[in-house]
């Protein structure tokens, strides 16, 4: 059986709107660190920090009506998938403005989500998804991994059966 794979959310929310429901949503310390942040150069800050690890990463921003902020959330994403692009990555926005922030925004956006009763739950679907995609990804590396080792050992094996074969012909 798989063990628990241990996901950090970072919550980049600088009006605090919708952080603590995310905290409510996910209360399961050994499998969701929940990190929320009101300013930019802390949320870029720690995601440089955690660039090394290969626990599963969420960002979640969340976008109001402004155009200027549309532009610097756009900058920002194309910043997290620098600093580390395997970082999934979910917007949060106004239900009015999802189509012009589709346009706006649409580089390596994983989900794009409108603020309504039922956001938490589609971040909550949207969060396991991602965790199933981080998952597969390990273990396509892990089993890549083993096809070489088993091709290796068989490629080693015909070699020392044809080298058998005819330094010591008398036992085939």
């Amino acid at each position: 059986m798989a063990k628990n794979i241990k996901t950090h959310l970072y919550c980049y929310d600088d009006h605090r709107g919708f952080s603590e429901d995310i905290r409510k949503r996910f209360t399961d310390q050994s499998r969701y660190t929940v990190v929320s942040f009101q300013t930019r150069e802390e949320f870029i800050r720690n995601i440089e920090q955690e660039k090394e690890h290969n626990f599963c990463k969420i960002a979640i921003l969340s976008l109001h009506d402004t155009k200027e902020q549309f532009e610097m959330i756009d900058q920002l994403t194309r910043e997290i998938k620098r600093i580390d692009s395997r970082t999934g990555l979910i917007l949060l926005g106004p239900p009015d403005k999802m189509e012009v922030i589709k346009k706006t925004l649409k580089f390596n956006i994983d989900a794009y989500i409108p603020k309504n009763g039922n956001s938490i739950l589609r971040i909550h679907n949207t969060v396991k998804k991602l965790i199933s995609e981080h998952s597969i990804d390990i273990f396509r590396k892990k089993r890549n991994i083993s096809i070489y080792i088993l091709l290796g050992f068989l490629l080693l094996s015909i070699l020392f059966i044809l080298f058998a074969y005819f330094k010591l012909p008398q036992y085939f």
